[in-house]
């Protein structure tokens, strides 16, 4: 049912670009005939307006894969450089939050390991609604950050790094068998705020699964019976979205090369000090104001990251005001 409403409202939407434009046509042909500017404006303008949705319908076409529908779990490490790559951590976390709340998604934290004096280590979000892995899932790789540091009492210029790792939730559609026998399941306390009980007792869990060396763990609940359920399905769509990686790079070795995401690849620069610039080296996009992409401005990198992926070379892109 919600694959055919997702169809259906594209279908109306098409059909009502179409009839807009006839009319904002019509518009202008009598205005031309009756010699009123006015009115031939009336015309032009909703003809921009048509063309503005058309781009952004357009995008949308491109998430067209078998998981983009899907909600998405978003990870997020820490690199080495301690206190100032935590707090960088912290603040991309921070990012794809305020971007999912501006799409009205729901965002819950799943697992969070604090840092030793601020930011954290890593943590884990699930991103819930239509489309969510579709949009976030070029957002995979490592970001770097350059700033004047809050935590140098020298004022130095500090380089950061940080690691994102994005996979779909596997649904009822989709069969992932895994075997119990090849995994490590640990529990341990869980850390941060969450009351008394969640703080003393060993209720968050830690899933291993050995041939792949895929790691997950979830805190989020109080009972280790429910964090272990999440845990599993955790586990299941990191090895969902393995598999989902093969097939891409088996399909296409250019495209793996741009969707590499071992640590030390970067893939977007933002840029505090000495100058505003954030910039995505795979395909150009950039903008000069970080403050807006840092509270989730992000659609317009995604879009470019989308269409390069589905279209491939040099993806046409413009400065982000």
């Amino acid at each position: 049912m919600r694959e055919r409403t997702s169809l259906e409202d594209q279908i109306s939407a098409v059909k009502r670009l179409e009839q807009d434009l006839e009319d904002a046509i019509t518009l202008i042909e009598l205005g031309e005939a009756e010699e009123d500017e006015a009115t031939i404006q009336e015309g032009e303008s909703t003809i921009r307006s048509l063309q503005a949705e058309a781009a952004r319908r357009q995008v949308e076409t491109l998430l067209s894969g078998e998981a983009d529908a899907n909600d998405t779990y978003v990870e997020v490490h820490s690199g080495a450089g301690g206190t100032e790559s935590q707090d960088w951590a912290n603040m991309l976390q921070r990012m794809y939050a305020r971007w999912a709340e501006r799409r009205k998604y729901k965002v819950e934290l799943l697992e969070i390991t604090d840092g030793e004096e601020a930011g954290i280590k890593s943590a884990t979000l699930l991103i819930k609604g239509l489309n969510a892995y579709g949009w976030l899932k070029t957002e995979s790789g490592v970001h770097r950050l350059v700033r004047i540091s809050p935590y140098d009492s020298n004022a130095r210029r500090h380089t950061s790094f940080a690691s994102v790792w994005v996979y779909p939730v596997v649904d009822d559609r989709i069969n992932i068998e895994i075997k119990e026998s090849d995994c490590r399941i640990d529990t341990f306390r869980s850390s941060g705020a969450g009351g008394q009980h969640v703080n003393t007792t060993d209720s968050a869990v830690r899933i291993t699964h050995i041939p792949s060396g895929i790691v997950v763990a979830c805190q989020q609940e109080r009972s280790q019976h429910k964090n272990r359920a999440t845990a599993w399905n955790m586990l299941r769509a990191r090895l969902y979205e393995a598999e989902l990686k093969k097939r891409e790079e088996k399909a296409s070795a250019e495209a793996a090369a741009k969707t590499d995401i071992g640590w030390g690849h970067q893939i977007r620069s933002y840029v505090l000090q000495p100058y505003q610039m954030v910039k995505d080296l795979r395909t150009g996009a950039q903008s000069t104001s970080p403050q807006d992409v840092l509270d989730g401005d992000l659609d317009p990198f995604m879009e470019a990251s989308l269409a390069q992926r589905v279209y491939g070379g040099e993806a046409e892109v413009e400065d982000i005001d």
